[in-house]
């Protein structure tokens, strides 16, 4: 039993621990917050703060028999999934930068240099990293992080907790989204990969005309120096690239918020 003066807090508490799950599960899976370098106990105090400030924005009720009933379970999966959904949408956008540094980097021929991404705490090829890097620094020059937050808060307002969940047509909607990666990633990479395989076809002539050439000592320095040269040229393309990808992640996390 409670005293008098905390009757109410066990009711709090819940009320706490939903409003952390939608802004958590976004955090879980969007760029920057999902790095391994982010700390948890950040996670939970931002998911928290933000949680407690949606929350304050629609009437929110407990389910009849608590989380531990089936309205309840229904609630967090609800809740799950419309974070998951916001957060996955902005992290396809990012992963545009990881398909376009794989093209170039298998066409400098650095297919076999790798090193571990932060994000994901896997190993990826280095050119893959090195636009990660410059995908990270345009979303937080384009305050995407900030964008992502205000659309989890927003949602709030069109799925309310405990009411309608994510519509078929926005599952599919971000299915479809997921679909344009590769459209995305490629075209980022396509001023530098197509310039390379160009090279590739040059050194396969000069293979077919001078059989005692040694491709392994002219071909593959050849491929690495114009890649270098490239990716210092087109720099600012690809920067363009990835900024419309990131923004075209927002606009679907956009859309999800909005219930349509």
């Amino acid at each position: 039993m409670f005293p008098a003066g905390f009757l109410g807090v066990e009711n709090q508490l819940w009320i706490w621990l939903i409003a952390m799950v939608r802004p958590g599960a976004a955090m879980l899976a969007a760029p920057i917050f999902a790095a391994r370098a982010t700390p948890i106990q950040l996670r939970l105090i931002l998911g928290l703060a933000i949680g407690m400030a949606a929350m304050n924005s629609v009437v929110f009720e407990m389910p009849e028999g608590g989380i531990a009933s089936f309205n309840g379970f229904a609630l967090v999966i609800g809740e799950v999934l419309a974070g998951l959904a916001m957060g996955f949408a902005l992290q396809i956008g990012y992963a545009a930068a990881f398909v376009a540094g794989e093209a170039i980097a298998n066409a400098m021929g650095l297919g076999f240099a790798s090193m571990v991404d932060p994000q994901s705490g896997q190993s990826t090829q280095v050119v893959g990293q090195f636009l990660s890097i410059i995908a990270t620094f345009i979303l937080l020059v384009m305050d995407g992080h900030l964008l992502l937050i205000n659309y989890v808060v927003q949602s709030y307002q069109a799925l309310p907790p405990g009411g309608p969940m994510l519509s078929n047509d926005a599952i599919y909607g971000l299915v479809m989204f997921g679909g344009a990666l590769l459209g995305a990633g490629v075209t980022v990479a396509l001023p530098v990969a197509f310039a390379l395989i160009m090279i590739q076809l040059v050194m396969g002539m000069l293979a077919r005309s001078a059989p005692s050439l040694n491709l392994f000592a002219v071909g593959m320095p050849m491929a690495l120096i114009t890649g270098l040269i490239l990716l210092a040229m087109t720099a600012p393309i690809m920067g363009q690239g990835i900024g419309d990808a990131l923004r075209q992640g927002l606009d679907q996390a956009q859309t999800i918020a909005e219930g349509r």
